[in-house]
């Protein structure tokens, strides 16, 4: 009889024992895994989606290589879901479920994975200050080509930097060095999520920002932690939730506001400030704005913040974007202000801005004033791959067609 969607999957013992199969889990390769799934046990997509929870779509793409997991709870359905046994699991970075005996009579498994960790508790040992200072440096890069490239064409660069500070992490021994480590790996998770926003991937986005999140508590480090629930919100946007966000936001505000730096206090009113906008709470909006250039200190960046660039050009693109909800007229000039400063390495930004800049001069029925910011737009959303961008200029050039028809 032919298998249900809802069977177990049951892929062979001996399997598990090959030394290609042992490879796959060494390397935690999902698409490697679900064709183990595939080959030996019949296991279609939708079998192997609820076998573990995940969607069928996105089993689809971990077949095809084209999403990662580095959530260990996801690592935890997958094993589970076929069956791993509890040397297979190891070998995965799971812990047994037969803690009192985790690898039966498998003794040379048992050395051998013995060593694999002593090999990887040894390379972590070697990572010093200046290893982390190289890694911080590294996606500090990775944050300006991301500015100028976007993230889909650094997309190698970015799984690579997170799979090399996730293995340090994961097997540094002395505090003051794993500490450090976790600060930069909040710092890169949260840049990987906000890319993954920006092409539309909003559970990798969720999924990078928790991984930012505990990375940040662990790093004891509160501006961090407020940063990336901050751009967390910005899931629930995209996934037209915004009045959770909007609460998300105004939580993370009162929670942390007294305890993080004057430029993140700003980012974090702003943030509350475009939530109340896109629900129509004009009240909201004007009042969290008003705090956030209050809040604005001098200087574009803080040293202790390299993740944020905030000065008076970027919040007048800010207020801009979160004002054009209510019609106001003093829009177009904040964001030409915003324009005439913004720094020409902001390609997202700028692609944003002009944006809002055609949204609001077609409001005011300027249609032949908006055309140029939309071509540009589209011109800097096409050079850095931006899906959410090029979704939002796909519906500014329907409404300018209409208006010049």
């Amino acid at each position: 009889m032919r298998p249900s969607a809802f069977d177990p999957i049951e892929i062979p013992e001996w399997v598990w024992d090959r030394d290609e199969t042992r490879e796959i889990l060494k390397r935690r390769d999902v698409a490697g895994l679900f064709n183990l799934a595939v080959k030996y046990a019949g296991a279609s997509q939708v079998r192997i989606s609820a076998a573990t929870g995940i969607a069928q779509g996105r089993v689809s793409q971990h077949l095809r290589g084209l999403r990662q997991v580095t959530d260990l709870e996801v690592f935890e359905r997958i094993a589970t879901g076929l069956g791993l046994p509890d040397h297979a699991r190891m070998l995965l970075g799971l812990a047994p479920l037969d803690i009192a005996s985790p690898t039966g009579d498998r003794g040379e498994e048992h050395q051998e994975q013995a060593d694999d960790l002593r090999a990887m508790i040894e390379a972590a040992a070697a990572v010093d200050d200046t290893m982390v200072m190289i890694l911080s440096t590294d996606t500090n890069n990775l944050r300006l080509l991301d500015r100028r490239l976007g993230g889909v064409v650094i997309a190698d660069k970015m799984r690579a930097q997170i799979s090399q500070i996730q293995r340090a992490h994961r097997h540094a021994i002395r505090t003051g060095i794993r500490t450090q480590l976790a600060h930069v790996l909040s710092e890169t998770a949260a840049l990987a999520g906000w890319q993954a926003i920006d092409r539309c991937a909003l559970s990798d986005a969720w999924d990078y920002h928790e991984a930012a999140i505990s990375a940040g508590r662990e790093a004891e480090n509160d501006a961090l932690v407020a940063y990336a629930r901050g751009q967390q919100a910005y899931v629930l946007i995209d996934l037209g939730r915004p009045a959770e966000a909007a609460e998300l936001l105004h939580h993370v505000r009162h929670t942390y506001d007294s305890r993080v730096p004057g430029h993140l206090r700003t980012w974090l009113a702003a943030a509350e400030a475009e939530a109340a906008a896109i629900l129509g709470d004009e009240t909201t909006a004007r009042r969290a704005l008003d705090e956030a250039a209050a809040l604005l200190p001098e200087g574009d960046t803080d040293p202790s913040l390299p993740y944020l660039a905030l000065n008076t050009h970027h919040l007048a693109r800010w207020r801009g974007s979160c004002l054009i909800h209510f019609g106001d007229s003093e829009t177009i000039e904040d964001l030409r202000s915003a324009l005439a400063g913004m720094d020409g390495t902001f390609n997202r930004a700028e692609a944003g801005l002009r944006c809002d800049l055609a949204h609001a001069l077609l409001a005011m029925g300027e249609a032949d004033a908006a055309l140029p910011h939309i071509h540009r737009a589209d011109q800097l959303a096409t050079m850095i791959k931006s899906r959410r961008h090029g979704r939002r200029i796909a519906e500014l050039k329907r409404s300018a067609t209409r208006a010049l028809h």
